[in-house]
């Protein structure tokens, strides 16, 4: 199903507009960002900076970034630091901190997310998690590891949560980073119109697309939306011919016996565009996370999987792909 191409352009297949339609979105030159990390080495080739947006349509039971989820700024507690000063609950403008029991309480029907209590906070029990950003100010940290990126071959990448569900930020910055010639990886789970997708691929380099599994019910069950369009939007980078490397989660006891591996691996092999697959182990470092969030952890049991299991599993999708790394 592959087209013809012209350079790195991506021509669009029969079902998708040559051009953004009449009456697209406006881009936004200010979007939410919950993380810009610095020296990366494993977002993509190279040493890289790694800007990571807010907002997921996806709640993965095993996410270790569950501050990612939602895409408005959020208050994360450390209730372990909290020195029981009071400034909280005395200057918090809402009302929405009292104490109960000897410990300052948050009431989230009434927290405004200010980050007043915040900015209080002496002891870091409190902090706003996610910042509204400028193009210009994204910008300025990521030239500031310029010389890094010509040095090592590296560049920028787009993470989130997922950045296509800000894809009116997102192409702003993607515009930004092309013309000053920075490579441009995006970190995703292809859950976005092809409208979006496509015009996003226009603008990126290379793609580090998220497949979780090609069970629908297990993907409905543990992210909480059908992979369908995830699938059919891998298939369409490939008619485009957009670079991609595959990340895989494994996840005990959800995704990484035989006949998944080999399933996932069936359809990897029929794209084509594919330059390698990255396994990643699960693991529970994030979440204490949800607790600092209110939030319930769905996965308690579930232990990382053996060395000698994740090489059995990578043993197994060399048989559909030559590339195939743990970890990336």
């Amino acid at each position: 199903m592959a087209d013809e191409m012209t350079g790195d352009t991506p021509q669009a297949p029969k079902d998708i507009p040559a051009h953004p339609p009449t009456g697209s979105p406006a881009p936004s030159s200010t979007g939410t960002v919950f993380n810009i990390m610095r020296f990366s080495v494993h977002d993509g080739p190279g040493i890289r900076t790694t800007v990571f947006l807010k907002g997921c349509p996806m709640h993965c039971a095993w996410c270790h970034n569950p501050e990612s989820f939602d895409g408005s700024p959020e208050l994360m507690l450390r209730p372990e630091r909290c020195i029981a000063c009071g400034d909280c609950m005395a200057l918090c403008p809402h009302g929405a901190v009292s104490q109960r029991d000897g410990a300052y309480v948050t009431d989230p029907d009434l927290c405004a997310r200010c980050g007043t209590c915040a900015d209080a906070c002496a002891a870091g029990a409190r902090e706003i998690v996610g910042r509204e950003m400028t193009i210009e100010e994204v910008m300025r940290e990521v030239e500031r590891d310029s010389t890094f990126f010509m040095e090592s071959g590296g560049g920028v990448t787009f993470s989130g949560g997922e950045p296509l569900l800000q894809h009116r930020f997102l192409l702003m910055l993607l515009q930004a980073c092309a013309e000053r010639n920075l490579h441009v990886a995006v970190d995703t789970s292809g859950y976005a119109s092809p409208d979006v997708l496509y015009r996003v691929a226009e603008l990126t380099d290379l793609f580090l697309y998220d497949l979780k599994t090609v069970n629908d019910d297990v993907h409905r069950r543990f992210t909480g939306i059908s992979g369908a369009l995830v699938r059919g939007n891998l298939q369409r980078l490939a008619s485009w011919g957009k670079r991609v490397i595959i990340r895989m989660p494994i996840i005990p006891g959800i995704n990484d016996a035989d006949r998944d591996v080999e399933a996932a691996g069936r359809f990897v092999a029929s794209l084509g565009n594919v330059v390698g697959i990255n396994l990643l182990p699960y693991h529970g470092i994030g979440a204490e996370k949800y607790a600092r969030l209110g939030m319930p952890y769905t996965l308690p049991g579930v232990q990382p999987p053996s060395g000698s299991h994740m090489t059995m599993i990578a043993e197994n999708l060399l048989r559909f792909h030559p590339a195939v790394s743990i970890g990336g």
